[in-house]
């Protein structure tokens, strides 16, 4: 079965300020399959993190189609807080949160059923980071 790996990130500056997301698409041997950016107006850090893992998965769908259910993702994260809750760890206390985690958790059901999320550290997330911070930045 085929892997994908996914580093994504959601920044703010302000937090809540200016945020954005970044995604970066490779194939486990470090391939580059897609990479994306977007400015996602103001929000704070743990928002910017939700809206970058739903980009992420949209991003997937466009480039893999019907065959996301054939595939293992593993989606890298750098901030703990988030994939702690979109893996059911930890409890959403913020109710804006609440819907992108239905969200997420009915596209894991629907389309991602080999979906891994993995935190790491900024210093392996440097692709993604740098993208989202240019969003950010409106480079």
């Amino acid at each position: 079965m085929e892997s994908i790996i996914t580093h994504v990130a959601g920044r703010s500056q302000g937090n809540p300020g200016p945020a954005g997301v970044g995604i970066y698409i490779t194939e486990t041997d470090g391939k580059l399959v897609h990479e994306a950016k977007q400015s996602i107006g103001n929000a704070n850090e743990n928002f910017a993190a939700y809206y970058a893992v739903m980009a992420a998965l949209d991003n997937l769908k466009q480039i893999f189609g019907d065959i996301t259910r054939d595939i293992n993702f593993e989606l890298r994260l750098d901030n703990e807080f988030v994939k702690k809750q979109l893996n059911s760890e930890i409890e959403i206390k913020e109710p804006g949160l609440v819907p992108m985690f239905i969200e997420f958790h009915n596209n894991r059901v629907a389309s991602f059923p080999n979906i891994t999320l993995t935190f790491v550290s900024p210093a392996e997330n440097k692709a993604a980071d740098k993208l989202a911070n240019e969003a950010v930045s409106g480079k």
